[in-house]
């Protein structure tokens, strides 16, 4: 199997590509955001391109690795009929960006294009909000040879979009996907709008011409739409070469060129790519890859990490916000930016369980109460009564009246139940309020219940 993709993602700006109107489409009435150049009226001109949105192309294709074109770039008009571009074709420069890659990945291009209208075929209306709204186009090269290595590579161009702030993420993403067995023709896949929809389209359609393929039948070099409800693919037309769209020039846009000092600037102030920094948190602070993925999903939360392993062990530090910290962003559906979490509230729940001034466990509970909370864990432990662990002698004594006060668990335990041990370990937490270390417990039980 050979799979290339394009990408298109809106690019993040108050205002259009050509025009002033906003790019707050989802929330405007429809056909309200609109005038005369997005619309395409007769006389109408577009205005020069929006800075901000070739800027944002630039960010984008430096952290994809790509060379920037030192000559001169332009607009092209992209002929074909549909009901959603009004004037009958669509604006899109030649590429911004070449030859760059993301984890072996070859990137062809990047470039800057108009988004039509919204043509809602069902009802036989077109909502004009999104037309001329500034999209960035991704092309790869045909190097993913499975579904799974495209979605890994989806997921991996979100991120990279994301660290960015210049496009609107997976949201906004639609994808064509192009796919070929080796020994049949190349077919194009539309309307895939999300990476889960990438990989069900393409496992869908490996297996369609796998079998056409088993039984002698030609594959077609065809345009193919995803079904998303079905998780299919159906014909739409036959694949169209380059010369079908009748690419001219743009008489009405001036030529651009992308002034090296500009380029520098940009490359100056852009973040450090995710992926790049996944490799050298690995390197830096040795520690696990999987971790360090988790840790750089987010450029907040890389950043933070980085506070703390200034002053705490990386390796513990990374262990607590893959899992921990994680899990309560999680679990109350925020990013890590939106938790209000910062770096010395991290650093001093750390510092209380590496002093074991607190449990695991009351760690855990500390952590969620962290999310949109000024208060320091130390204040937080203090006044939840978690401060402090007790001594061994202690929990030994809580093993013993454990086991004592519940022989119907014992016997339990003997016949092998596993629940037996989590109960046991339970009242033993309750004994000392919380404050015995389970892992530590556990094996005193099952000493104890050895003799």
């Amino acid at each position: 199997m050979k799979c290339g993709l394009e990408i298109h993602v809106q690019l993040e700006t108050d205002s259009k590509l050509f025009c002033t109107c906003h790019t707050n489409y989802q929330e405007a009435p429809a056909n309200s955001n609109i005038c005369h150049v997005c619309l395409n009226q007769p006389g109408a001109k577009p205005y020069p391109p929006n800075k901000d949105a070739l800027d944002g192309a630039v960010r984008i294709a430096l952290m994809l690795g790509c060379k920037i074109a030192p000559e001169v770039t332009y607009f092209q008009r992209k002929h074909y009929d549909y009901p959603d571009l009004s004037s009958g074709y669509q604006r899109t420069s030649i590429p911004i960006g070449y030859e760059g890659d993301l984890n072996g990945v070859r990137i062809r291009d990047v470039h800057i294009e108009e988004d039509p209208g919204q043509y809602k075929p069902d009802l036989g209306i077109v909502d004009f909000n999104r037309s001329g709204i500034p999209l960035i186009e991704i092309v790869t090269e045909p190097d993913m040879t499975s579904p799974e290595a495209a979605r890994t590579f989806l997921r991996e161009l979100i991120r990279v979009l994301e660290y960015s702030g210049s496009a609107r993420g997976e949201g906004t993403m639609r994808a064509d996907v192009n796919i070929s067995l080796e020994g049949g023709k190349r077919a194009e896949i539309k309307n895939v709008n999300s990476i889960k929809g990438a990989y069900k389209a393409l496992k869908f359609e490996m297996i369609r011409q796998k079998n056409l393929l088993k039984r002698g039948i030609e594959i077609k070099q065809e345009t193919r739409a995803f079904l998303e409800s079905q998780m299919i693919t159906v014909p739409m037309r036959l694949k169209e070469e380059a010369e079908d769209y009748r690419y001219i020039p743009d008489p009405d846009l001036p030529p651009m060129l992308a002034e090296a000092e500009r380029v520098e600037a940009i490359r100056e102030a852009m973040p450090e790519p995710s992926h790049i920094k996944t490799d050298r948190f690995v390197a830096e602070y040795g520690i696990q890859k999987d971790h360090a993925k988790v840790l750089t999903s987010e450029l907040d939360l890389a950043d933070a990490f980085e506070e703390v392993a200034k002053v705490v062990d990386p390796n513990f530090a990374a262990l607590w916000m893959r899992d921990e910290l994680k899990r309560v962003v999680y679990y109350n559906k925020l990013s890590f930016k939106e938790s209000e979490i910062t770096p010395a509230q991290i650093i001093d729940l750390l510092n209380l369980l590496q002093d074991k001034k607190v449990t695991a466990k009351a760690g855990k509970k500390i952590m969620e109460k962290l999310p949109k909370n000024s208060k320091m864990p130390s204040t937080i432990a203090e006044e939840m009564g978690l401060l402090g662990v007790v001594e061994e002698d202690v929990v030994v004594g809580a093993v013993k009246q454990a086991i004592a006060e519940n022989p119907e668990a014992v016997s339990d335990y003997h016949e092998g139940k596993k629940n037996a041990m989590n109960f046991l370990i339970g009242q033993v937490m309750r004994l000392t309020r919380g404050k015995a270390d389970p892992g530590e417990t556990h094996k005193l039980i099952e000493a104890e219940l050895k003799e």
